[in-house]
């Protein structure tokens, strides 16, 4: 059976005033305690409430100790009922007449009971052991700062700053600059395309949700069953271009998408005519471009396969779709000397260069193999 915890029925201010009426000469061991606190011996017996206590041995003088725990019958008139405490406490006198077993050692300082009115804390020292009420710790819920020092537990946590949907830490030119390197890396040169690629943000074009992988050089997905190219596909394609050294005065693009190959290209041509086909496509493409300010890109919604008849011939036209073949509307107006750049097949595609040596006379090469989204008529 659990003996319960012993605890005083009356305030402890009561309890010590009816025993120096009852014990008006205290022992060595009470003496050692400050001044107007209970003798040690209490107070450990009240500092752990919550541990039940454990059977004690009477001393072997047969006079009770001092430092008295009231069991949990105690009356107010019951003072001989209190039982002498386990343990000596530290300063005591000799141990009892008679007594042959060692004197156990007892912590210093050990602390007075918190609910205690008149307690006085125990001066510490190495190696106290101090039970007190627990102290609240900074930090959490409370307004003072909490100093991180050598061994500490508690430490503030530095913010870390949260890349938002906006592009908040992408927009940086070391970013764009690594994601040209790569570009180049990958075999193309021209020094005005690299430098196309690492002025664009790209992170601008594609969702919030794949951000993060703006400048990898990956095909992203920007819905309706489109996707943005990869940027080194978008370089290759307008190196092609510019290798004839033909300067780019008007230049087609079919399939505007997002818009990213747009501005692109605008950084190396002077004029830049794009359309797309799909609706909602090309109100996001002139959405992603309105922050830009580019000032010479003019966006079209309509069917790709026609062109543009009004303002050809053009210098170059870019084709960001695989058909199985060129549209001859497309062919017919590409300027002589121009280039075209289109990927050319079904599940198997073909980067293919397709320039215009004279007036009813093109000539085709087949480059790298590509995957692109089909080349469609119509518009929805």
């Amino acid at each position: 059976m659990t003996t319960p915890p012993k605890r005083f029925p009356l305030p402890l201010s009561e309890v010590m005033t009816r025993r120096q009426r009852k014990a008006p000469v205290l022992d060595k061991a009470s003496r050692a305690s400050p001044a107007g606190a209970p003798p040690a011996a209490m107070t450990r017996a009240a500092a752990t409430p919550t541990k039940p206590s454990t059977p004690v041995t009477p001393v072997a003088s047969g006079k009770p100790a001092t430092g008295k725990t009231a069991s949990a019958s105690h009356t107010p008139n019951q003072h001989h009922g209190l039982r002498p405490a386990a343990t000596p406490m530290a300063g005591a006198s000799a141990r009892p007449t008679g007594s042959t077993a060692p004197r156990p050692v007892t912590p210093k300082g050990l602390a007075r009971p918190a609910s205690a009115p008149h307690a006085q804390p125990a001066p510490h020292g190495a190696g106290q052991t101090v039970k007190t009420a627990p102290r609240p710790v900074q930090g959490k819920g409370l307004a003072a700062p909490v100093k991180v020092s050598t061994g500490n537990t508690a430490r503030h946590a530095k913010p870390v700053p949260v890349p938002s949907p906006d592009g908040i830490g992408l927009t940086s030119e070391r970013v764009r600059g690594r994601m040209a390197e790569r570009v180049a890396a990958s075999g193309v040169k021209h020094a005005g395309v690299l430098a196309a690629l690492a002025t664009v943000p790209r992170h601008g074009f594609v969702d919030a949700g794949l951000a993060n992988q703006a400048y990898e050089d990956a095909a992203l997905p920007i819905g309706h069953g489109q996707t943005i190219s990869k940027p080194s596909v978008v370089g290759r394609m307008i190196e092609l271009l510019l290798a004839s050294g033909r300067p780019l005065e008007k230049v087609l693009e079919i399939g505007t998408g997002c818009g990213y190959q747009a501005a692109v290209l605008s950084c190396v041509a002077r004029d830049v005519y794009s359309i797309e086909r799909v609706r909602p496509l090309h109100e996001r493409a002139k959405a992603n471009l309105r922050p830009l300010r580019v000032p010479n890109i003019r966006l079209h919604y309509g069917d790709g396969r026609l062109g543009l008849p009004a303002v050809a011939p053009f210098d170059g036209i870019v084709i960001a779709a695989a058909g199985l073949e060129i549209p001859d509307a497309l062919l017919d107006q590409l300027a002589v000397g121009a280039r075209l750049v289109a990927p050319v097949g079904g599940e198997q595609q073909i980067l293919t260069l397709i320039e215009r040596v004279g007036t009813r006379q093109w000539r085709e090469t087949q480059l790298d193999r590509v995957l692109f989204v089909p080349l469609k008529s119509g518009i929805i």
